[in-house]
């Protein structure tokens, strides 16, 4: 038996410059952070032959082309040497909150088929395997963010030139101020899943079409992401809570489908029970609002009256591993 676990994400800052229709053209910078929610993979030998799959739902199959889960067909396609392997998934969170569980679910899937063969993988090779099924395999409208920090983790930043070439730096931040960070970041369920695939579709005609308004949107949030890698590194988490209103105002004007009535109240009320800035995690639309503030219990008393569920988090600084 093979266990492999890869870490769910929130992204900090950047979001939207690591998809190819952006960097290919202005060069790419996120920074995102892996946390201690993960996705896990199993896979084992059954004794009958066929291909045995368990996650939301369950299949049986002969061929791999005839699997129904998009990702696990691609990665069989590739890699599987006979049709004899069972593969179950389990998550921590559900997919569609905007924390990444696709990517963090095909580097596991790929890493722990890599196992399974007997053979090692690389980082970097197990991002852009994963980053190519996604992307160009699946033509999904998503970026590098996912693959990436679930691979290399900690609170990492993304630097991608114009050729897709990423740049991994774990930035140095100060013990103190990921304990501030850890304290004072606050993770809630708006109640609403979606797909972030309408929201991206949108992002990346727009930006093929060289729309000057959402190009010059996305590079305003880039030098945005600059700001906070700089206060970050100072120390100095005020700063970086103002600035994420700040982020949080101009990805709103990306798309009307960023947000809804019922989203953008509860961010109002977080910020008049104590919160500095917060924004959605992911795409929009959905998922998990993240808050930072100083007086995190006030901000999360108001909040469970709400009736909105919080989810307790630490930073990851593994990675996606095998751990069995």
């Amino acid at each position: 038996m093979i266990i492999v676990r890869s870490p769910l994400r929130i992204s900090i800052c950047g979001g939207g410059t690591d998809i190819p229709s952006y960097y290919r053209k202005n060069e790419g910078f996120f920074i995102s952070a892996s946390i201690n929610k993960y996705v896990y993979v199993t896979i084992t030998e059954p004794f009958e032959e066929g291909i045995y799959l368990k996650y939301s739902k369950i299949e049986k199959k002969k061929d791999i082309y005839e699997i129904e889960h998009k990702i696990i067909r691609e990665v069989l396609k590739k890699d599987l040497k006979e049709n004899k392997i069972e593969i179950t998934t389990l998550t921590d969170i559900p997919a569609r909150t905007g924390l990444g569980s696709s990517g963090s679910f095909t580097t596991a899937l790929i890493k722990a088929l890599y196992s399974f063969n007997q053979k090692m993988i690389g980082r970097r090779e197990l991002a852009e395997k994963a980053c190519d099924i996604e992307i160009n395999k699946l033509k999904q409208p998503s970026g590098k963010q996912d693959q990436y920090i679930s691979v290399y983790g900690g609170l990492s930043e993304f630097n991608i030139n114009k050729k897709g070439f990423v740049k991994v730096n774990n930035l140095k931040i100060s013990k103190d101020t990921i304990i501030n960070l850890e304290d004072n970041l606050l993770l809630f369920f708006t109640g609403f899943s979606r797909s972030s695939s309408k929201i991206l579709n949108e992002q990346n005609k727009k930006t093929i079409k060289k729309d000057k308004e959402m190009i010059s949107n996305l590079d305003y949030i880039k030098s945005i992401g600059y700001e906070i890698k700089k206060n970050l590194l100072k120390g100095d988490c005020d700063k970086f809570g103002e600035l994420m209103h700040k982020h949080w105002n101009y990805k709103m004007k990306r798309s009307k489908n960023m947000s809804n009535k019922s989203i953008n109240q509860i961010y109002d009320y977080a910020l008049k029970n104590g919160a500095s800035g917060g924004k959605l995690i992911g795409a929009g639309g959905g998922g998990f609002l993240l808050f930072y503030s100083n007086t995190p219990n006030q901000l999360r008393n108001a909040l469970q009256k709400k009736k909105l569920e919080e989810v307790r988090f630490k930073f990851d600084f593994e990675g996606v591993k095998q751990i069995f």
